[in-house]
């Protein structure tokens, strides 16, 4: 199992520490080193950014957000940034939510599966650097009644396959990532309900093409502190999942309040869901289980997160991306180098 960086959102009061951040996991060998997107910053100028900087860690999109850029667009951005950055880049993808789509993007927020299974084939499409056409639902490409002229990319990734990701929640969702990416990047990964809320729809969608999950990158972003108080180090991150679980999403359209479900936490989901669409954000903090955050999370002693890592491997995880916790350059690198001393500890190096 290998271990990646996720720096989350750029503009999150972080921002001077960053890059001395994944210096520093390019530093103690971590594998990959992930940056998101949302309406605030754009991914893809961090990881070049990034990329410029550091040395030999890979750089992921997680995610590319699907309603902001055309397929070609975001085919044009992974060749470049893979050229730039000496083969480094991963390319993820994911649909985001219909508040962001349509809110921010002003994209209809309809047949999301269908979408990305296009949007993913376009891409690939083009990235084999043929003449582009494409007759689909929601692209055609070129226009059949204008000027346009099927084109091909001009420039050269350093792979001739970029590794594509999908950001993926749900069981039919998860189920086309395993048909159609080469990995799925996953938050709030239990090891515990592996089976029943993520390898089971993976494998699935996998078999539909012959494959099994042989290969294909497993990436849950997992929380980190370390300490020696377990609850007083899970408490960090009520807020994070009060939001996730709470605001991400209308009453009746959020995956990681559906997905909590999943994991069991039925009563504990609505509880968090009513208080936070209220505007109770603390209630809605202090209803998360603590068994919950336990479970998605890497808190405690370096032995015990060792422990957890080996419950990851055990469950298929093949790259275990942090977000280690705290507001200053020095705890993060401290998590980062926890991380590396819970690998090893755990026989996983």
């Amino acid at each position: 199992m290998r271990l990646g960086i996720n720096l989350g959102y750029w503009g999150a009061g972080m921002d001077a520490d960053n890059l001395a951040v994944a210096q520093e996991a390019d530093r103690l060998g971590y594998s990959v080193c992930w940056a998101a997107e949302a309406y605030g910053s754009d991914v893809a100028t961090v990881l070049s950014w990034v990329a410029a900087q550091t040395e030999r860690i890979d750089v992921g999109s997680a995610i590319f957000q699907i309603p902001a850029r055309t397929p070609a667009m975001t085919a044009m951005t992974a060749a470049t940034l893979d050229s730039l950055s000496g083969g480094r880049f991963r390319l993820g993808l994911g649909v985001s939510g219909p508040q962001v789509s349509e809110g921010w993007y002003g994209v209809r927020f309809d047949k999301p599966l269908a979408r990305t299974r296009e949007y993913v084939e376009i891409i690939r499409k083009a990235m084999e650097r043929t003449p582009l056409r494409h007759e689909g639902q929601h692209w055609t490409l070129p226009l059949p009644d204008g000027p346009g002229k099927a084109l091909k990319l001009t420039v050269h990734p350093v792979r001739e396959r970029i590794p594509l990701y999908i950001a993926a929640i749900g069981p039919k969702n998860l189920e086309q990532t395993g048909e159609i990416a080469d990995g799925a990047l996953l938050v709030f990964f239990a090891p515990e309900h592996a089976e029943e809320t993520t390898l089971g729809a993976l494998r699935a969608g996998r078999a539909k093409v012959g494959k099994d999950l042989t290969g294909f990158d497993l990436v849950p972003t997992v929380p980190l502190a370390v300490g020696d108080d377990v609850r007083a180090l899970a408490d960090q991150f009520r807020p994070y999942t009060a939001l996730y679980v709470g605001g991400m999403g209308s009453a009746k359209q959020n995956f990681y309040n559906k997905l909590a479900q999943r994991m069991g936490y039925e009563q504990a989901a609505a509880e968090i869901q009513e208080k936070y669409l209220a505007g109770d954000k603390n209630g809605a903090a202090a209803a998360v289980p603590h068994e919950l955050i336990d479970a998605t999370a890497l808190v405690g002693p370096v032995e015990r997160i060792a422990d957890r890592m080996r419950a990851y491997a055990e469950a298929g995880v093949t790259t275990l991306s942090l977000a280690p916790a705290g507001f200053t350059l020095e705890e993060r690198v401290a998590g980062l180098r926890a991380g590396v001393e819970a690998l090893e500890r755990a026989g996983l190096a």
